[in-house]
């Protein structure tokens, strides 16, 4: 007979258990009324056949659910969706989503987690790994034919595309050069001797005015233009250096030439001429925009200018000895100008035959080689410069595999690129890398492990054991094949090889890369050999296959 002691400190102790144990079902009862699940009617269909895929939720009464619209689950496309099949009890409803999923292509692939929304909130499924297997055809049942004849190939016609592409090209070329120097040359060409320079100056006012360029709101270039030609006519006439002088040198110079030489200039007239360079200096450093009255006041006060500088100018000053000069130099400059346009207009015709013949060899090399290998050979291509360059062979790890490769492997820390906790199996493990995995336009990888006890080492285990730790480094889509592999001394081990989807954290753009895995078991250790490329890299493959033909293994160490 119990004691009223232990009656009394069994009765809160039972309350306590009564109070966990409600709370403990309203817990459970809690988790349970939103619950999502998934489920395939089968883990293993033929190539084509459909692969009923189901997503179910277990939601309260009155919960919004939505349902992922995929066009594809994985690999796996989605030819049909079902509609929802609903089924209500008092309290919970119960919405199943079937998918119907196909895939042509032999091998393994995995269903990735499924969202599914309840009440705007993420609830994911688990995934689910699917087989797709071969049909096998009974070749013994099959009837067998004969070799068909060699047919003759279609025609191509894709050359006919670069000669027009190149014809194209050049006749636009030719039409843009004819183009150019109509509007641009012509002009220039036009030898025009002018008897004085009054008589050029007066003629290049006159031809300014025809252009109309303040008219056209171009006031900068019209005051350039009106400026040069009073201060070419001053240099070529008074010969003072007036095109380099800045405004106040030029004015100075022209006061003391005029003091000098006894012009009879009055102040007015050198006032005029140093406010017009001032107001061009405003406009075309200050962007000043003068009126139209501004404007017009400026090119009659630059006309009076020359004027009355020619008038200025004494009689006996001007010779005949020296406008004779004069003309000459003005003869000698229109003809270098001529001959300047001429090596120019010969250097443009140069340039663009060279540019109609580089463009012809262009299109014929293409249509020989093709067009990837005309631009790989004339910009480069990664892969290819590993394959012309210079390849090593070398024995990497323990038990050692040896192996050629476009350059030195180099020693990396194994624990990057496996999980967590797995060095407990191993007794000594060591990683090779050509380049780190993602980071490069061709990877390899060689790891060589030791066991710390001794393992029956099976390499189809061992082949998903590395998908799966693909898809922890971040790989998805993995699509997996595997064959036996022997090496050139009869070394048996296993190939496994597909495609897979890396995504680049940064831009979260995608590459679809080419994989090809060698796994090898000897006493007490495994060797794997990892390649990976971008998919449909020709030279790529080369290399590829290149290193597979080169692949030995060495006898491991005690």
């Amino acid at each position: 007979m119990r004691s009223p002691k232990n009656i009394l400190f069994d009765i809160p102790s039972r309350f306590v258990f009564h109070v966990c144990t409600m709370l403990l079902c309203v817990f459970s009862l809690g988790i349970q009324a939103q619950k999502v699940s998934s489920k395939a009617d089968t883990l293993r269909i033929k190539i084509g056949a459909e692969c009923k895929y189901t997503l179910q939720a277990q939601v309260k009464k009155g919960d919004r659910v939505l349902f992922p619209k995929a066009k594809s689950f994985g690999a796996l496309e989605v030819i049909k969706t079902y509609p929802i099949d609903t089924v209500a009890n008092e309290q919970q409803w119960t919405l199943t989503q079937k998918y119907g999923l196909i895939q042509f292509d032999s091998g393994h692939y995995t269903l990735p987690k499924a969202k599914i929304l309840i009440n705007k909130k993420p609830f994911y499924t688990d995934s689910i790994q699917i087989e797709v297997r071969d049909v096998v055809v009974d070749t013994l049942k099959q009837k067998m034919f004969d070799i068909k004849p060699i047919l003759p190939a279609e025609r191509s016609w894709d050359w006919l595309y670069y000669l027009l592409g190149c014809l194209l090209l050049g006749a636009v070329g030719f039409f843009a050069y004819r183009f150019y120097k109509n509007r641009n040359l012509q002009p220039k060409q036009e030898a025009i001797v002018y008897a004085t320079p009054i008589e050029k100056a007066t003629a290049q006012l006159q031809a300014l005015e025809q252009k109309s360029l303040w008219q056209r709101g171009q006031i900068k270039d019209y005051y350039s233009e009106l400026t040069d030609i009073a201060r070419t006519y001053i240099e070529e006439e008074i010969h003072i250096p007036a095109k380099e002088s800045t405004t106040r040198e030029l004015i100075a110079n022209l006061k003391s030439t005029v003091k000098t030489k006894k012009f009879s200039l009055s102040a007015e007239t050198l006032q005029n001429l140093e406010q017009v360079l001032m107001q061009a200096d405003l406009v075309k450093f200050a962007k000043s925009i003068p009126t139209e009255a501004e404007i017009e006041s400026d090119k009659k006060r630059i006309s009076h200018s020359i004027v009355h500088l020619h008038q200025a100018i004494p009689a006996e000053v001007e010779t005949d000895d020296e406008l004779e000069a004069w003309n000459e130099a003005q003869k000698e400059q229109q003809r270098l100008e001529q001959l300047r346009l001429r090596k120019k207009e010969r250097m443009r015709r140069v340039a663009y035959g060279v540019l109609a013949s580089c463009l012809v060899l262009f299109g014929i090399s293409c249509y020989i080689f093709g067009f990837n290998t005309v631009k790989d050979n004339l910009l480069g291509h990664p892969t290819k410069s590993l394959l012309e360059g210079e390849w090593i062979v070398s024995d990497y790890g323990n038990p050692s595999v040896k192996i050629e490769t476009p350059g030195v492997l180099t020693r990396v820390n194994p624990e990057k690129y496996l999980p967590k906790g797995s060095d407990a199996l191993f007794k000594e493990m060591q990683l090779f890398a050509l380049n780190d995995a993602g980071e490069s336009d061709y990877n390899i990888l060689v790891h060589t492990f030791k066991y710390k006890q001794e393992t029956a080492v099976d390499l189809d285990q061992t082949v998903d054991s590395t998908i799966k730790n693909l898809e922890l480094l971040g790989y998805q889509d993995i699509l997996v094949k595997t064959e036996g592999f022997d090496t050139q001394k009869g070394i048996s081990g296993k190939k496994a090889y597909g495609t897979m989807t890396k995504i680049n954290s940064l831009t979260k753009s995608s590459t679809k890369l080419f994989y090809e895995l060698l796994l090898f078991k000897q006493d007490g250790g495994l060797q794997e050999i990892l390649l990976m490329h971008e998919e449909g890299d020709t030279y790529a493959d080369r290399v590829t296959d290149r290193i597979l033909k080169s692949v030995e293994l060495q006898t491991p160490e005690n």
